[in-house]
């Protein structure tokens, strides 16, 4: 039984060690062995914590027996992204140049995972200050897609998508200011949620300026995972407050019950960009899934998300140019300076007024959001809209690059309203994963998830595919 124990999720793991089917030794070995034999040709984690995983699990084996009532993750192995601070651990964010900033202390979803009794087995990849939709560094090197050996894992939670996928762990801490939670589980076929901004708390403990504030406002911390329900717990549990983080909201995490039946929006609207229709035909299934459901599944454009998007590509990516700007000029790869001298061609630098009147229009933009989720809680939309894509495509050039922020409207546009957004994966498209998002609310997490949980239940786990297939040998 030991060696299938990695295959199960938190939700799966927490109960069983509760219920003394199994221990927290015996989980953290069927992963431990796991990571052993898949991480080194995928090197999705990049710092080795399975020394210490497998000695902490012993410890709260022994713990166990003392509790009434473990932690809701008690013994449940989980990684964090190396953007994050994980005390005594280097937060490399993928730049040489920060190999050896260690942090002091936690971040405090990593406090608030460790509270709940969850245990780190290691730290994930991501591309060079995580502003990449694929997963590569010069002091990492390549996270590789365990579907196909030239596809991107995605980015820039890429090593934590990978992570997920192949069973390195129930949960995967990653974060998302343009996409990079939702990119990783489209490339990889599992499932994330990018909750809305204040949900979550963030700081890093070794930062020695603050994120400028638009940043802190549009980028968020999140979980991905083999299964909604997993999602949902991590979500739920990584939304503990933190007195370090003043954005953060105490809004409780299942709210008002809606009227029945739920409306939810469907749009197909890509705004010029050719998008394929193999994932036309998953938001078409994915709709039929949830009439299915109970759900009432509308024909209902919502206000464009091309104004959201370009503000995204304007008044963000000014600040950025601003802020991560001088750092990308002095300690990024040849690559990365390319990349981002293509974003600052694909956008638009503002002065001090274009700034001002952006942010307005922000406010103008979100509200027109906002009524319309009054009426329709849910909108299902498409992430991206292309298949998956090779692991250096937008290293390749401009086109490319632009090719993929175009098919992406629906990411960071959804990231620039402060929206809740969810990925779901439904089949393959050209033999790569590929799926659909769920937008709602927000704070109203649960319904999204709630919906997700309706298509997971009826599309199945890509991952049983990739687990029986041959790539994995």
């Amino acid at each position: 039984m030991t060696s299938e124990l990695w295959q199960l999720g938190a939700v799966d793991v927490a109960a069983g060690i509760r219920d003394r089917r199994f221990s927290c030794s015996e989980v953290m070995t069927s992963v431990v062995e796991r990571l052993r034999m898949l991480n080194p040709k995928l090197n999705a984690i990049v710092v080795d914590l399975t020394g210490e995983a497998l000695a902490q699990a012993a410890a709260a084996d022994r713990k166990l027996q003392a509790l009434d009532e473990p932690g809701p993750l008690f013994g449940v192995p989980v990684t964090i992204k190396v953007n994050v601070d994980q005390e005594g651990q280097a937060t490399t964010n993928g730049l040489p140049s920060l190999a050896n900033v260690i942090a002091p202390g936690d971040a405090p979803l990593v406090r608030n995972l460790r509270n709940a009794g969850a245990i780190i087995v290691g730290r994930t990849n991501t591309p060079e200050l995580s502003m990449r939709l694929t997963t590569v560094n010069p002091l990492h090197g390549r996270t590789w897609n365990p579907w196909h050996p030239d596809a991107s894992p995605g980015g820039s939670s890429g090593g934590a998508g990978v992570a997920a996928a192949v069973g390195l762990g129930a949960i995967h801490h990653g974060n998302d200011i343009a996409g990079s939670l939702r990119f990783p589980a489209f490339a990889n076929g599992v499932v994330t949620l990018k909750p809305t901004p204040g949900r979550i708390p963030a700081f890093n403990p070794s930062a020695t300026v603050e994120r400028s504030l638009h940043w802190q406002l549009t980028s968020v911390q999140g979980a991905i995972a083999r299964s909604v329900a997993d999602v949902r717990l991590a979500t739920r549990v990584m939304a503990g407050g933190d007195v370090r983080d003043p954005w953060w909201v105490p809004a409780p995490f299942d709210g008002e019950p809606l009227a029945q039946p739920i409306r939810v929006a469907v749009t197909r609207n890509s705004h010029g960009y050719p998008i394929h229709p193999g994932i036309l035909e998953l938001i078409d299934r994915s709709a039929d899934y949830l009439r299915d459901a109970g759900y009432e599944v509308v024909e209902a454009e919502p206000p464009s998300i091309m104004d959201p998007a370009r503000g995204w590509l304007s008044v963000l990516l000014t600040e950025i140019k601003a802020t991560l700007g001088p750092t990308v000029d002095q300690y990024g790869s040849d690559d990365l300076r390319r990349i981002f001298a293509w974003y600052y061609e694909m956008g638009k630098i503002l002065d001090y007024d274009g700034i001002r009147t952006g942010l307005a229009e922000k406010t103008r933009m979100a509200r027109c959001w906002n009524v319309f989720l009054d009426s329709y809680p849910l909108v299902l939309t498409p992430f991206l809209m292309r298949p998956g894509y090779s692991w250096n495509y937008d290293a390749l050039g401009y086109a490319q690059t632009k090719d993929l922020w175009d098919a992406a409207i629906y990411s960071y546009g959804i990231n620039y309203l402060g929206l809740p957004a969810g990925f779901v994966p439904v089949d393959l498209v050209e033999n790569l994963p590929a799926g659909v998002q769920i937008v709602g609310r927000r704070f109203r997490e649960d319904t999204v998830l709630d919906a997700m949980a309706a298509i997971e239940q009826r599309a199945g786990r890509l991952v049983d595919r990739l687990w029986a297939s041959a790539s994995l040998a």
